[in-house]
């Protein structure tokens, strides 16, 4: 029974925001990851963001910023963070650098960002960031229509995530993962099954 119901109460989760986000199959030759414009998003909020805005060396030594748009397309019924969803993001940190995260939400629904040890991702609530300062205020409210900024510093090596904060949408796939590495030299990105990348230098 317990079962059921926890079956059931995932459903409901995903209805409202497939309503929201009016998630339709992509036509053939679509860019699953391309920007939506549609379903309610302020569009203004991330109009100047392009892919090497996601992750970008800082201007100080040892600092790198990364942006997360909630909702960047319909993707996984909206709960993706520049279009990628369950993981399927990689970013790769040094340990020690100081990581400056911009987060943007340009949709209706509530979302937010927190840093969590991976396997936290299963839970359907998440409490606290692994990591001092490494998530939004309020992250389980979250916020629509909006963008916050963030740092912390990574201490120890492991795999993490970023996470949405708001009560069952980690658990449903709205996560990148975030890996803080010992041995690496300088900050990556892999997305989705292309080779990693080097952040992108700073502005």
């Amino acid at each position: 029974m317990k079962t059921s119901l926890a079956v059931l109460f995932h459903g409901l989760l995903l209805v409202p925001m497939a309503l929201v986000h009016g998630q339709t199959p992509a036509p053939a030759g679509h860019d699953h990851h391309a920007p939506a414009t549609g379903g309610g998003r302020k569009i203004e909020l991330i109009k100047d963001i392009t892919a090497d805005d996601f992750l970008r060396l800082g201007k100080e030594p040892k600092t790198v910023e990364v942006t997360l748009v909630a909702v960047y397309n319909d993707d996984n019924y909206g709960m993706n963070f520049n279009g990628y969803a369950k993981g399927a993001a990689v970013y790769t940190i040094p340990k020690g650098w100081k990581v400056h995260v911009t987060f943007i939400n340009p949709s209706p629904v509530p979302h937010s960002v927190i840093v969590v040890e991976k396997d936290d991702v299963r839970k359907l609530q998440v409490a606290e960031p692994y990591f001092k300062g490494a998530g939004i205020e309020k992250h389980l409210q979250g916020i629509a229509f909006d963008k916050r900024t963030f740092e912390f510093t990574p201490d120890e090596s492991g795999e993490y995530a970023f996470a949405c904060g708001f009560p069952g949408h980690t658990m449903n796939g709205h996560w990148l993962t975030l890996l803080v590495s010992d041995t690496a030299e300088k900050p990556t990105l892999k997305l989705g099954d292309e080779p990693a990348k080097d952040a992108s230098s700073s502005k």
